[in-house]
């Protein structure tokens, strides 16, 4: 560094951050590899922009969430629990339970699990659009087709 000159630091400001949508076709793809993508897509970690304490993800459209797998047999094995406010509670129900009532929810929950548990989980989960079928309502957003 020359004597006088100052380095600084690029910061990224609300208004030049361009948020663009994303297409993810989840036939016969593993739970947790897509999970780990659209985690990644929504917190923006693959800008060159990315700072932890700005919010510069995009948005997520998943397609047929309902031919999604797992490996090994967590079909079976794996618990969802959850609690209700009274004594004695606690629920649970395994991941095929699930898939056959609402198959969008084991990917949103996977999703949900891999975002960093702050006052920003909650946004960025808004941010993911989840179908069981191949057809989606935001062709108007023009989503670029990105391959897991």
């Amino acid at each position: 560094m020359v004597t006088g000159e100052i380095m600084k630091s690029y910061m990224v400001r609300s208004e030049d951050i361009e948020k663009k949508w994303y297409l993810i076709d989840a036939n016969g793809k593993t739970v947790g590899r897509i999970a780990t993508k659209i985690a990644s897509i929504l917190r923006g970690k693959g800008k060159p922009q990315f700072t932890p304490h700005s919010d510069i993800g995009d948005f997520v459209v998943v397609i047929n969430a309902d031919k999604v797998n797992f490996t090994g047999k967590k079909w079976t094995q794996k618990t969802y629990y959850w609690h209700t406010p009274y004594p004695g509670g606690l629920k649970s129900i395994t991941a095929e339970k699930l898939f056959k009532q609402n198959p969008e929810e084991i990917l949103k929950k996977a999703v949900w699990g891999m975002l960093p548990k702050n006052k920003w989980q909650k946004d960025l989960i808004t941010r993911v659009k989840i179908y069981s079928g191949g057809e989606h309502p935001h062709k108007a957003q023009s989503p670029e087709q990105l391959e897991v």
